[in-house]
Parts: C-alpha cells; structure tokens; sequence
C-alpha cells in the first residue's frame, strides 16, 4: 500500500513539471539550454489510465533479440549533442529504440510526447524500471543510488549541483545495503503496477532480475548478448554517464541536475511512452504517428541504434522508410543513428577512439531512397557534426 501512494504522490508533484515547461515557454529559464526563439507549449499531465491506454495501443506483439540490452553499446552516443543542440529543434515528438541512452537526446529535444520502442517486450519492463527509481528520485545521486541498491547519502540536495564525476566516484565507494534494497523491490513492484499497465508475475520477476542486475554489477555493468562474450569496446555504465560530447563537455542526462530534471519531469506527466514495436511492422509506428497527430505534434526526432542494418539484412527496410514517411514531420526531423564498422568501411563521421559512429541525417534525405547498399544509407547527407 505505501508504495501504491508513494507512486500516486508522484503523480502529484507534477507543479514542478508544469512550472518547467511554463517558464521554457517564456523563455525565461535562466538555466535552460534549450533556444529562447523555440517557443512551447506548457504540458499537462497524462493520467495513469491514458498512460496505460497509450501503451497497450501502440504495442505490438513482442519478438526476439540476443539481448537484454540493459545499457547501450554505443561509447560514441554523445557525440551527436552539439549538432542537436544546432538544429534549433525543440519539443513535437520523439521516438527512440533501447535502453536509457534515449533521456540524453531527450533532455536536449526537450520533446512533447517521446515513445521508447523495441521488438522486446522486456525493453518496455525495463524503461518502467527506470521511470519508477526516477520518480521517486528527486536528484541524480538519489536516482543512480536507487538504481544500484545502495543507501542515498543523508542529505542528497547537497549534492544536486555536483559533478557528475564526484557522484558516480561516491556509487563506485558505496555497498549495495540488503534492507534498502529488499524494500525497494517491494517499492518498486507496487510502483509499477500502480501505472495501470497488465503485468504477469513473469514481468515483475524479469523487472526485479534487471534491477538486481545493475545493483550487482554496479557502475561497471557492460552490454553483453546471449551466448557471446562482450566485446572490449563495450563501454561500462559508468563511461556512458560519464562521456562527453565532441567539445570535450559531460552531456548525458546525468551530467546537470538541469538535464536529469527535464527528463524526470516527463516521466511524471506520463509523457515517456514504453511501447513494444517493430520498426517495420505493421502497427506501432503507423500508430504513433496518429497520435502525434491527435496531440497536434510532430516528429522531430526518431533514434534508430542499428537497427536499420538489420531490417536492411531482412529485406524490411522498405516498410520502415514507409512507416517513417507516414509520421508528421516537423520541418528539420532528424535520424540519428550508430554505425558500427564490422557493418563496412571507416564512417566518415568517426571520431577517433570510438568504435560506434553516431550520425544526424535529415529524415527527408532517408525518404529520398534510391539506396543500392546499407553504406549508401548511413553516408547519405549526413549532418556535420561539431
């Protein structure tokens, strides 16, 4: 029972969500990042049921991938935010696939609505993972204290202004403590069965086993798939959160109080949408663009991964460049996407040191087609990155 109302109260601290995007509406968020000439509209909060509602719509039938994929294995994701931050585009619709790589773009995108999808049916109990430790998480130390099972420290608003270096330094020092930890999986379950969303003992027990994951490896956990020993240039959990941007600047979501806020807010107004969804299928897709259109947005970003390397393999390419063609597109709409070179030659955008390639590309130039090879795809107009 204290954890069905502690998810309730959570529902009830939305002032500070409205507040936010109030002022980023103004314009006069002193500490905003976002473009003062962008103006958006303050958000309402979405209800428990129309949250579940939403999910339950767009969601297909889960399929299959050789991975839990509980953190990216992109070392090079951030690579990306200084030409975002460019494009001018704030707010509409975002949709991105895995883990929480995606509250990064977000919390520079600054988006209306955001749809996280994957083929697996465990990425979404994953993502309701992270939205449950984040809403009971007021600060970043709280939230990644949470998440790994160890004690927050006794006053954590001391710690909303620092480094983000000095808080994964504190994790790494820190034990997982059994009793805060025993409670919080009881916390937790009761959280995210309070969002409305049907949940068989099975999702409970893999959301529970995903959790015990991180707090077991800690800031050290790697990417790893079944049945295949992790790569060496997987990066850790602690060097996402700690990597940089091409200027050299610490730019996950993680990084400022600022970042961590934007995407916390969202989760409380119910406006991070875990859905399960194929790229190229049949319903998912098609089904969030009607909902953009209901809302009146459009999309301004959509975070592929890799995956466009194996609907080109499968011969699905072409259903996913139609289903991204039936979207409303904000004028500007981004691709980004991660290229590994075991795909093909040395991308032109690669950055030295890093194994995975991140890239911008207009949506208009995916929609182009014409494409003979995957290579032509991921080289074609792509964006300049800085």
């Amino acid at each position: 029972m204290e954890a069905l109302l502690f998810a309730r109260s959570c529902r009830a601290r939305l002032s500070a969500a409205l507040l936010l995007w109030a002022a980023m509406a103004t314009g006069c968020d002193a500490g905003s990042t976002a473009n003062p000439d962008v103006v958006q509209r303050p958000l309402e909060a979405i209800d428990d049921s129309t949250f579940a509602g939403l999910v339950e719509r767009v969601s297909e039938e889960g399929g299959f991938f050789d991975t839990d994929n509980l953190i990216s294995n992109e070392s090079g994701y951030l690579k990306v935010m200084g030409a975002l931050e460019d494009s001018g585009l704030r707010g509409g619709g975002y949709v991105g696939v895995g883990p929480d790589q995606n509250f990064s773009y977000i919390a520079v995108l600054r988006p209306e609505i955001a749809f996280i999808t994957d083929v697996r049916r465990d990425n979404m109990l994953h993502h309701l993972l992270l939205k449950a430790l984040m809403e009971r998480a007021a600060t970043r130390v709280e939230f990644l204290a949470g998440l790994h099972g160890r004690s927050p420290p006794v006053d954590p608003l001391a710690w909303r202004s620092r480094p983000i270096d000095d808080i994964a330094v504190w994790i790494d020092g820190e034990a997982p403590d059994a009793n805060v930890l025993a409670a919080l999986h009881i916390e937790i379950a009761g959280a995210v069965q309070s969002y409305g969303i049907p949940l068989t003992p099975g999702d409970l027990a893999t959301i529970r086993r995903f959790h015990q994951t991180f707090v077991d490896s800690g800031m050290g956990l790697r990417f790893t798939s079944f049945g295949r020993a992790p790569r060496p240039y997987y990066p850790t959990y602690r060097q996402l959160v700690l990597e940089t941007d091409l200027s050299g600047e610490r730019s996950s979501y993680l990084a400022t109080a600022e970042s961590y806020g934007v995407v916390r807010d969202l989760h409380l107004a119910n406006r991070i949408i875990p859905v399960v969804g194929d790229m190229a299928g049949s319903h998912a897709v098609q089904e969030m663009g009607e909902v953009m259109r209901e809302m009146g947005t459009e999309l301004a970003a959509f975070y592929t991964s890799n995956v466009e390397f194996y609907l080109w393999r499968n011969r699905t390419f072409g259903r996913w460049r139609d289903n991204l063609g039936g979207l409303p597109l904000t004028e500007g709409a981004v691709i980004i996407r991660s290229y590994f070179p075991n795909f093909g030659g040395l991308h032109p955008s690669a950055v030295p040191g890093y194994f995975a390639t991140q890239t911008l590309q207009p949506v208009e130039a995916l929609l182009e087609g014409g494409f003979a090879t995957y290579w032509e795809l991921v080289t074609h107009r792509v964006v300049e990155l800085r």
